[in-house]
This record gives structure tokens, C-alpha cells and sequence, in this order.
């Protein structure tokens, strides 16, 4: 799975408009709508403000990664963006968020949704990749910089 080919440019955000957690996701989700990648807006939301209220997922190095599982998309959908200034996402490291990555798939398709989770953690390890993300101006920016470490051409 290619992360840069579900997150595609019309599903990045650069600045995201929202300035806190909630505003953040609800962004995320209406992109995701807007794009015509879920069959219920309202469901996804539902489920990924969920699944925030039972444990953050501010997981640190200034990334959060909110994920629902829901019957409101057909399969594996992500958006993405970075917000104008810092946002506290109650994150693990204590650090305010400045890279959001959001994840929703239906209740059966596990495996894809746990691999995409895994794909981005291991992506936030690499430093280069965090300094390009922080650099990253422009949803197509922010793209490129997806695309050039899926390929392995990014610093490591």
C-alpha cells in the first residue's frame, strides 16, 4: 500500500483551517466527503471522535493520526493536512500536533487500516521525512515530500 496514493493532493490540507482537535478532524472528514471517498459523512465522524474519546492519538513527534472504523466508506480512505499554528492533541509527548494524518476504513477491513497506521508511524521516525513535512508549504508540497519517501529517496 502506497500511502501517497490514498492520500492524493485534493486530500491534503495546507493550512488546515481548524485551530483545535475537534475542528481539526471535522476538517479532515469533510474533505474526505468532499472528494465523495465515504458513503455517510456523519457516520465516519462519529466513529473517529469515538475512538479519540477512548485515547488520544497524539502519538508524538508533533504527528496524530485520528482513525474510525465505520459502514460510512467502502474502503481504506486518509486525508491529511498541517494546521496554521500547533495544536494540542493531548499527544503522548506532551508536544502540540503540526501534522495530521486521518485514517478511516469499514469494521472488516483490519489488515489495511493496521498497515496504514504502521506505514506513517514508521514515516514520522525518519527525521528528514518530519523536517520536509514541517517545510512543506502547499498541499502539493506536502505531497511530493509523501511520494519521495514512499520511493525511499528522502533522507533518512
Amino acid at each position: 500500500m502506497l500511502i501517497a496514493k490514498t492520500i492524493t493532493p485534493e486530500r491534503l490540507r495546507v493550512p488546515l483551517a481548524a485551530t483545535d482537535k475537534r475542528g481539526v478532524i471535522a476538517e479532515l472528514v469533510d474533505v474526505l466527503a468532499a472528494t465523495e471517498a465515504l458513503t455517510n459523512r456523519d457516520a465516519a465522524l462519529e466513529a473517529v471522535l469515538k475512538r479519540e474519546s477512548e485515547r488520544t492519538t497524539g502519538i508524538g513527534y508533533g504527528l496524530a493520526i485520528p482513525h474510525g472504523k465505520t459502514d460510512g466508506c467502502r474502503s481504506l480512505v486518509m486525508a491529511a493536512g498541517k494546521p496554521a499554528s500547533p495544536i494540542d492533541f493531548q499527544s503522548l509527548d506532551k508536544r502540540p500536533v503540526t501534522f495530521v494524518v486521518l485514517l478511516i476504513s469499514p469494521p472488516d477491513q483490519t489488515a489495511a487500516h493496521i498497515q496504514a497506521l504502521a506505514k506513517i508511524s514508521r514515516l514520522m521516525n525518519i527525521e528528514g521525512f518530519r523536517a520536509d513535512v514541517e517545510k512543506a508549504a502547499t498541499a502539493g508540497d506536502l505531497h511530493r515530500v509523501l511520494v519521495q519517501y514512499e520511493a525511499g529517496e528522502g533522507s533518512t
